[in-house]
């Protein structure tokens, strides 16, 4: 639950870190570079997450067996998580936070846990007690909440919403695949988040990006006149990197269903952090507050089993 809850945490530090380079002028300068920013920015996060898990998984000396790993049944079907997770799911996330701002976008993409929730309990027969269900509708209820805004100003409504809904289809499916694939011990967690952010950064690479003419606004990124862009996306990555890893690490050990309710905390860490690093208090109200309360304990009394912790403590 600790790792699951880190991950919250770190997630919604790279949202406000990747929010803050979606706004910069390269990203808005053109049509073209508008249309081409979700694609394009996900691209260069998920080739910095990957650089970042091999400097990680280099310095443990792991990298030959992460090819290993990779060259097992379950390393395959860790490719199509990623497929599913990064090109569908993390593009539609970077659609939502692009067309609908970074907390909406994340708010509004945070429902990935109710679908993953009833896919786990189909294919991985993850039971989940009644309580946890009502613990996990409440924390929905508070994220809708929290993406209630009269104010609210939206670049491209339908283009955000199917954002949303790309990515919790994406980021469901591929939690419970993950979940699957990490029950084989050749594959670790460490092991899936470099199979996992590499297949997504070649797939863009040598797929997504040519189909949609994308690498000449690609490399004009990569040049000292777009200052600190780059910089930040690495920053982002790292945090996504570090949130990966206690993410996975979280399925592993609690299954993808009480993880998942832990990671869509972020949506309410994601408004502390408006606050603390871009220092906007107009996010501090009333309704978000309570908002964020329902859905920081909610979501931890959703993947808490009590009549486990009572029954170990009555041994103890």
């Amino acid at each position: 639950m600790f790792a699951g809850i880190i991950a919250g945490i770190t997630w919604a530090i790279a949202t406000i870190v990747l929010g803050i380079a979606l706004g910069k002028s390269p990203f808005c300068s053109t049509e073209q570079a508008i249309f081409l920013a979700p694609f394009v920015s996900t691209f260069l996060h998920d080739a910095c997450s990957a650089i970042w898990s091999a400097v990680y998984n280099g310095v443990r000396g792991n990298l030959g067996n992460v090819w290993k790993a990779f060259k097992t049944k379950s390393g395959k079907w860790v490719v199509l998580a990623a497929i599913i997770g990064g090109p569908i799911g993390m593009t539609g996330y970077v659609m939502a936070v692009n067309y609908m701002g970074a907390s909406i976008g994340a708010v509004a993409s945070a429902i990935f846990p109710a679908i993953g929730t009833i896919l786990a309990y189909f294919f991985l027969k993850e039971k989940m007690k009644w309580y946890q269900w009502v613990f996990l509708i409440f924390t929905l209820l508070g994220v809708y909440g929290l993406s209630y805004s009269p104010e609210l100003q939206i670049q491209n409504f339908w283009l955000g919403l199917l954002g949303a809904v790309m990515c919790a289809f994406g980021w469901g499916i591929e939690a419970v695949i993950l979940a699957k694939s990490l029950t084989d011990p050749e594959v670790t967690d460490e092991y899936a988040l470099q199979i996992r952010q590499t297949t997504s950064a070649v797939f863009y690479g040598l797929i997504i990006l040519p189909v949609l003419k994308g690498w000449g606004f690609t490399a004009s990124l990569l040049t000292p006149a777009t200052g600190w862009l780059i910089p930040t996306i690495a920053i982002a990555g790292l945090f996504a990197t570090v949130s990966y890893l206690f993410y996975y690490k979280a399925i592993a050990q609690i299954g993808a269903s009480k993880a998942m309710a832990l990671n869509v905390t972020y949506c309410a860490w994601a408004i502390v952090f408006t606050v603390l690093i871009l220092r906007d208090t107009s996010v501090l109200t009333v309704s978000t507050i309570c908002c964020a309360v329902i859905v920081l304990v909610c979501g931890i009394f959703a993947a808490a089993d009590f009549r486990d912790i009572l029954s170990k403590r009555s041994k103890t």
